[in-house]
């Protein structure tokens, strides 16, 4: 009689246990997100409104153009609810504020075309961030990458506030231009060669049509936010950029325990992180 009168006590400290991981869950990947966005804000601002140097450039264009590279990297998680899964409004207003800060993009939009990329890997015509069969080259697939995804009135708006910084907020255009245009730039080829181009080009032999870095952790990290450990991020897309390292090791710990075991413990191991 004591012990079935403790199954359910049992039960109920499990699922006790059980929320509050995804409580923490969902904690982590908010504050991630937004310690991401305020970063970039406020590096932004002291970049805008300070004196442009020799050691400003050197500096801030890189840890600006790594900042908006985050902004990206967030709204990404972001579509695959990986920010905050248990507040899905809260999820898609952060994806969204990320997006809108990163260069007007809208979440709804890029959510679908990214939903597209997944469930059509390196198929020509059918996924939005392969190239189109004919500009199989660096350049020549950015460039189509680029016109797929940026639309005229995406570029006026971005025109707008460029001119509201310089007339209404009296900010340099030098500074406008080196700390605000230029890393927004640099971001996307930083993003499409570390998140496009090198992982899906060429031939595969997996289902995703993609494969993974061999970088360490600091490196992939300051490469794209572990973005090049793609191969991972396809098979286990549930989990976060800031938990890719973790996933990918387990990845090569758990092969002999077969694909779908494997993807049951790293589906766990996500959840309790």
């Amino acid at each position: 009689m004591l012990r079935i009168a403790l199954f359910p006590i049992r039960a109920n400290l499990i699922l006790v246990t059980q929320k509050f991981e995804i409580a923490w869950w969902d904690a982590k990947g908010t504050a991630v997100a937004l310690v991401v966005v305020s970063l970039w804000a406020v590096s932004l601002g002291g970049l805008l409104t300070g004196p442009l140097t020799a050691w400003t450039i050197l500096v801030g264009v890189p840890v600006q153009t790594f900042l908006y590279t985050g902004l990206f990297i967030t709204a990404h998680d972001a579509m695959h609810g990986t920010v905050a899964p248990s507040w899905p409004r809260l999820n898609s207003f952060l994806g969204s504020l990320a997006l809108g800060l990163y260069a007007l993009f809208s979440f709804r939009k890029l959510r679908v075309s990214h939903s597209a990329h997944h469930s059509h890997p390196g198929e020509v015509g059918s996924d939005p961030d392969f190239n189109d069969g004919k500009h199989q080259g660096f350049w020549g697939w950015y460039g189509s990458f680029l016109l797929r995804y940026v639309g005229f009135w995406q570029i006026v708006g971005m025109a707008l506030i460029f001119n509201i910084f310089e007339h209404v907020f009296q900010v340099a255009v030098a500074n406008l231009l080196v700390f605000l245009v230029i890393p927004s730039l640099v971001s996307t080829i930083q993003l499409f060669y570390f998140g496009t181009y090198l992982p899906h080009r060429g031939t595969h032999i997996n289902r995703h049509h993609a494969r993974s870095n061999a970088y360490g952790t600091l490196v992939s990290f300051l490469t794209c936010y572990h973005f090049g450990y793609h191969l991972e991020h396809h098979e286990y897309p549930w989990v976060p950029w800031w938990h890719l390292p973790t996933a990918r090791r387990q990845a090569i710990n758990l092969e002999h325990l077969g694909k779908s075991k494997a993807e049951r413990v790293l589906h766990r191991q996500s959840e309790l992180s």
